[in-house]
């Protein structure tokens, strides 16, 4: 794991590089202020401040004898807009600079130090990368603790895509317990792990989606919990699936390519739950990852069975590709048995989600509108977007059962992620405030500080909402 801490350091007036900070409306006042050497370097590199540019600027003395200093320069970066600088302001320049120390020279760092971290991690599991000179490391006034927030979320984040990244084969089941099993230890939780016998009678929608990879990666409950009793509970689920064939509703080759990623879900519960944690968020905290892998064999989920539920419910397989909900449905019974505060899953569920809002946005469902509200403002706030989606219950019947209390999946492709999230609310308990998160926990195209590959999508601005209504 990249040492984040190590990219920022506390500003004692040690030496550093300075940066100056512009955008295209103030570009042309600041060049007018410079010397004729530089304004000829930047006329022959077309610097302009575009969005996401920089330059390196020698340094320059007298007017009459300039003069160039060999690793002395200073940076000139351009932004969207330099008086609304946003967590991803910095990330070109993080994971670009040569390495050294610098000091932004006349804007705040506030809320830009994530990109700054997070820009700089690579994830080199499978692969040696080519060598960067060093780290670049940015000097801060931390009066504010910011130093400290920046590296949670940088280290929540690189847990996320580094996990989505691995493939299955280092991904199972049993590797996400190692990781929820090393947590509990680092924080003094609890961890309970239900296999087996134990998992098909009190949890039959998880055994009935895992049972086929029994032998070689068996399915799992993980629950983690954390914290004083007498603090208020919260309930984080996340979606483990480790590898996703569509069962006997089998994907194609295509659509199989991606399905490491369908643990998604559960790496953004998990890294959620660990900066709960690190922070010593003064809640009581109930983790649960529902692990399994959807294979097939011959004890496989067929299309027509009948699956019972932790709640009661039956269910009719229309689709065993629709198995996260399944698996989703016991975990959230489980957690509204606790009678938390409030209720977020996180899910790679649905392709509806994606045709809808595209890979950067993921869907937000909310059954309460204080807690809906406060999840938006915070995803602004973090630069972390996401989109509220509508519950709308004139969709029930589209989830109506001839033999069952229901479907899993709605037939005709209509209202894909909303009816997902509906069969989700079923399971979720009416008196408790719950966000479920139809996240995609994949980048396909590389920008500043995000590469293409797994991505952390409604993290932070979860982190930030937990923050402002539990955090001291």
């Amino acid at each position: 794991m990249t040492d984040f801490k190590a990219l920022i350091e506390a500003d004692t007036g040690q030496a550093a590089r300075n940066i100056q900070i512009l955008d295209v409306g103030s570009f042309e006042d600041w060049l007018k202020g410079q010397p004729e050497t530089i304004r000829a370097i930047v006329k022959a590199y077309r610097f302009v401040a575009n969005p996401d540019s920089y330059l390196l600027l020698p340094p320059v003395g007298g007017k009459s004898d300039d003069k160039l200093v060999a690793d002395d320069f200073s940076v000139v970066a351009g932004v969207t807009d330099r008086n609304k600088l946003d967590a991803w302001s910095l990330a070109k320049l993080g994971g670009s600079l040569p390495e050294g120390n610098y000091r932004l020279q006349d804007a705040s760092a506030k809320g830009t130090l994530f990109g700054w971290l997070i820009s700089q991690h690579e994830f080199d599991r499978y692969k040696e990368l080519p060598d960067r000179q060093g780290p670049s490391v940015l000097l801060v006034n931390d009066a504010i603790g910011q130093r400290d927030e920046a590296v949670r979320q940088a280290e929540a984040t690189a847990m996320v895509r580094d996990m989505v990244n691995t493939p299955a084969a280092d991904m199972g089941p049993d590797k996400l317990e190692d990781i929820v099993d090393k947590l509990a230890a680092q924080h003094g939780a609890e961890l309970k792990v239900t296999r087996g016998d134990t998992l098909e009678e009190h949890f039959p929608m998880i055994h009935g989606v895992g049972k086929a990879a029994m032998r070689a990666h068996a399915p799992r409950l993980l629950e983690l919990k954390w914290g004083r009793a007498d603090h208020p509970k919260i309930a984080i689920v996340g979606k483990g699936v480790t590898f996703d064939s569509g069962g006997l509703s089998m994907k194609s080759p295509a659509g199989m390519m991606l399905m490491k990623k369908d643990m998604g879900g559960a790496a953004h519960a998990i890294a959620l739950a660990r900066m709960v944690m690190e922070a010593k968020l003064p809640v009581r905290l109930h983790l649960l990852v529902p692990a399994v892998e959807n294979s097939i064999d011959g004890h496989a989920l067929r299309p027509g069975d009948i699956l019972h539920s932790r709640k009661g419910l039956t269910v009719e397989i229309t689709n065993t590709d629709a198995e996260g909900r399944l698996v989703l449905g016991d975990a959230l019974t489980l957690a509204g048995e606790e009678e938390p505060e409030m209720i977020i899953d996180f899910a790679t569920l649905t392709g509806a989600a994606r045709v809808a809002l595209g890979p950067d946005l993921p869907a937000m469902f909310c059954d309460d509108r204080a807690m809906a509200e406060g999840l938006v403002q915070a995803g602004d706030g973090e630069s972390d977007p996401l989109w509220q989606m509508p519950l709308w219950s004139g969709y029930d019947a589209m989830l109506n059962s001839e033999i069952a209390d229901c479907v899993n999946s709605a037939s005709g492709g209509f209202a894909g992620c909303i009816t997902a999230a509906l069969f989700l609310k079923k399971f979720a308990p009416e008196s408790v405030p719950w966000a479920h998160f139809d996240t995609f926990a994949w980048r396909p195209a590389a920008k500043p500080g995000r590469p293409k590959g797994g991505e952390a999508l409604g993290l932070r601005a979860s982190w930030r909402y937990l923050q402002g209504r539990f955090g001291q």
